[in-house]
């Protein structure tokens, strides 16, 4: 016998561990997919493309204002919200929250908030622990600021 020879058995091994390769990365690739891309960017494309200079200027428009929100979530599950021009804290000031689980696994939330002073503000509606999307929007008269906070 010859141990040099190249046979079938040989074959058959480079086949398996090629395909469990090929196998392993690509069920790996699909759960690191599914766990951070909720999948929806925009509804469509080609509406979205043609409301982009409306929402840039906007945008301008919400970075003149010199806003900053801070949202974090607290002991008893609300939101804290501290909003601030400047350095100074903002008063008088609406706030809601649209909260989404990035990969749908539990449903939207609304979360209206109360002033507590001194620019801080709290949400009357609790928020399960986990990670979620939020889109907050604050509106002091015709003034209006949207911020997307990704809350650990």
């Amino acid at each position: 016998m010859n141990s040099g020879t190249f046979t079938g058995r040989h074959m058959a091994m480079i086949l398996v561990a090629f395909f469990g390769v090929v196998v392993t990365v690509n069920f790996t690739m699909a759960t690191l997919a599914s766990r951070t891309f909720g999948g929806l960017v925009v509804e469509n494309s080609y509406v979205a493309s043609q409301k982009f200079n409306d929402w840039l200027s906007r945008a301008r428009a919400e970075q003149a204002l010199g806003w900053t929100l801070d949202l974090k979530r607290n002991a008893a599950g609300r939101l804290d919200a501290n909003l601030a021009s400047g350095g100074h804290a903002l008063d008088g000031v609406q706030i809601a929250v649209r909260a989404r689980h990035p990969l749908g696994r539990l449903p939207e939330r609304s979360l209206t908030f109360r002033a507590l002073g001194g620019g801080r503000y709290e949400s009357l509606e609790t928020l399960p622990a986990g990670r979620w999307i939020l889109r907050a929007q604050a509106k002091a008269g015709p003034s209006v600021f949207h911020r997307i906070v990704d809350l650990q």
